[in-house]
């Protein structure tokens, strides 16, 4: 790697860096949050059986 690659590594570092860290820390926060929906949908489906029976 030569001294004029350098800079060229550190603007796509610059420009890709960050959209990837965000990308990620949102995937990250809406994985949480469907699983937590997931879950309550089951509930929710659970409930819906047990009245049916009653």
């Amino acid at each position: 790697m030569n001294v004029v690659e350098v800079p060229q590594w550190i603007t796509i570092a610059g420009n890709f860096g960050f959209p990837i860290a965000i990308t990620v820390y949102l995937f990250l926060r809406f994985e949480k949050k469907l699983e937590r929906l997931e879950t309550v949908i089951i509930q929710l489906g659970e409930i819906i059986k047990e009245s049916r029976k009653e």
